[in-house]
């Protein structure tokens, strides 16, 4: 079984099909060459004999005639010559008259009869016809016998001539292109076997290194650069390699910052609560003050495990997306309807400004919730007596949010760093006012599944600005 499975293994590789390929391309033309080699040479060898024996069929033609040998039969000469050239091409000479009579036969087998053939007519009518018959394996030839000084036809002489011993010396080359063929082969199967095997090693290598990278036993990525095609490969899968290692760096930070942000709260309720335990006679006034800091921090629990969830849907593809045709001034004025409770509590004046009617096709809770996100970090992280300015255009292909405010703003070297998971600016203050750092996340991945881009200019202490552009139009 498992040199079956070897096998077919090695059938499908690309060595395999390197090897095939060296033996079609160097084999095939050898058979192509042999092939026509020997049906020209074939044609070759009949044509010279053909010519070869005309040539002498004419001479003794022209002395036919003028001993009219047709008629008459009495020049011995003619006849030994006529022998001689049945004999010297192991073929058969006929002299037909004008009567389609055969008046001789160098076999001695059909004199006196009649025949009559297409050929023959011809010849009659003044047509010298040559004629090779590759299945029977003759050659035959009718040249017209003219009287002495005249143009008048008054015979045909017929020569059938065997092509055997010509198609035998065919055949031997023909072995001989078949042997010379085979050794060829094998060079070039060895060739090939050897060729392949270096073609493919640096793909071996790469396979290797992989295996390597895999195990944990290569760190230095992928580097096989003998061939343009492998160093490219190596490039890329080197790429692909690092992103994947951030991407796990993300995951197990991610899963880090998860579980100390559910710890905390956990832990200090847990000191709240042994606290409270560790008092015999705590007045009723300190138990209610523990209750609360413990609810506190249940909510605040909440919170973090609802923007958990809210990430993970936004995390799914834009399949999921529930798109239709919104109003988007609308949209924003209940948001900052929805907020303004929150920003009258810190001072923070709230404004909404709107160029143009828009309507764009969105998912609206998705969207909605990006842009709360915005608007609420806004008025948290905004200065006492401050404002919040949000604006709306349009264009003919996109929609533009724009939300500014007056706060205490993001540091340059944070500004990168802010749509990351758990990232806190201040993360005091951020705890302060219940913050979980998922807030960005969410938007930025909401304004992504919509085919939108977000972008963020700050000057710490002055204010921040948020920029969210959507096309009008969702495009799947």
């Amino acid at each position: 079984m498992k040199k079956n499975n070897a096998f077919q293994k090695f059938l499908k590789s690309m060595r395999f099909r390197l090897i095939l390929l060296c033996l079609i391309v160097g084999i095939l033309p050898c058979l192509v060459l042999r092939a026509g080699f020997l049906k020209a040479y074939e044609d070759q060898a009949a044509s010279t004999r053909s010519i070869a024996i005309i040539s002498q069929a004419k001479i003794l033609a022209d002395q036919i005639a003028a001993n009219d040998y047709i008629n008459k039969q009495n020049t011995e000469s003619i006849t030994v010559q006529l022998n001689q050239l049945s004999n010297i091409y192991d073929g058969r000479v006929m002299l037909i008259d004008s009567a389609f009579r055969i008046v001789a036969d160098t076999y001695g087998l059909d004199e006196t009869k009649t025949i009559i053939s297409e050929e023959v007519v011809q010849s009659l009518s003044g047509k010298e016809i040559s004629k090779y018959d590759k299945e029977s394996r003759y050659l035959e030839m009718t040249l017209p016998i003219k009287a002495a000084n005249s143009t008048e036809v008054i015979g045909v002489m017929l020569v059938s001539v065997s092509m055997d011993s010509v198609l035998h010396d065919r055949d031997a080359v023909g072995r001989n292109a078949a042997i010379l063929t085979l050794i060829i082969g094998v060079l070039i199967l060895a060739f090939a076997i050897f060729a392949s095997g270096r073609l493919v090693r640096p793909l071996r290598r790469m396979e290797k290194s992989i295996r390597d990278i895999q195990t944990g036993y290569e760190e230095d990525g992928l580097n096989v650069n003998t061939y343009t095609e492998t160093k490219e490969m190596s490039e890329s899968f080197n790429q692909l390699f690092g992103r994947m290692k951030t991407i796990d760096d993300s995951r197990q930070e991610f899963v880090s910052n998860v579980s100390h942000e559910l710890k905390t709260p956990l832990t200090s309720m847990k000191v709240l609560a042994d606290s409270i335990n560790a008092m015999e006679d705590a007045p009723v006034e300190l138990y209610k003050e523990f209750m609360e800091d413990i609810t506190n921090e249940i909510e605040r629990e909440n919170k973090i495990i609802t923007d958990l969830l809210s990430l993970v849907k936004m995390d799914k593809s834009a399949a999921d997306l529930n798109i239709s045709s919104i109003n988007i001034n609308e949209m924003l004025e209940l948001i900052l309807k929805r907020l303004r409770s929150i920003a009258e509590k810190q001072n923070i004046e709230l404004v909404l400004e709107t160029f143009r009617p828009v309507t764009a096709e969105i998912d609206e809770v998705k969207l909605t919730l990006a842009i709360t996100n915005l608007v609420e970090n806004a008025i948290k992280y905004n200065r006492e007596n401050g404002w919040v300015h949000v604006t709306l255009n349009a264009d003919y292909q996109y929609f533009y949010v724009k939300v500014e405010d007056s706060g205490i703003g993001i540091p340059e070297d944070s500004l990168e760093h802010i749509y990351e998971r758990f990232y806190r600016v201040d993360k005091s203050h951020s705890r302060e006012i219940g913050g979980t750092g998922l807030g960005l996340a969410i938007t930025r991945n909401a304004v992504l599944m919509h085919r939108g881009a977000i972008k963020a200019y700050s000057t710490e202490g002055e204010g921040t600005i948020f920029t969210v552009r959507i096309p009008l139009n969702y495009i799947a």
